[in-house]
């Protein structure tokens, strides 16, 4: 883990972004949470993260995502260098659609 994370007492969030259980209950606490320009830049990264990983081309995704191409690029070095996160949680919801099907 960052260290530098680390220092910031990210682990509390984490702790409790993992009790939540439903779609409901994270609509809750992030309402809380975040402002919604902060929602909307995390959702759109995420959103970015998974056309890259489709191998969408860039044009698309701003057109679709209305991220700019300095959003996109600093998601495409985190899917390239970065710690796997999105990966795995990529991963997991793929296994899950798959297993609903």
């Amino acid at each position: 883990m960052n260290e530098k994370l680390r220092k910031l007492n990210v682990e509390f969030l984490f702790s409790a972004v993992l009790q939540l259980h439903t779609m409901e209950e994270c609509y809750k606490f992030f309402e809380d949470l975040c402002t919604v320009p902060e929602l909307r830049a995390m959702s759109q990264r995420i959103h970015v993260a998974r056309m890259l990983s489709e191998k969408q081309v860039y044009s698309a995704i701003v057109s679709e995502t209305g991220a700019s191409t300095a959003t996109i690029s600093r998601v495409k070095r985190s899917l390239d260098y970065g710690c796997d996160g999105y990966k795995i949680v990529f991963d997991r919801m793929k296994k899950e659609e798959e297993e609903k099907a």
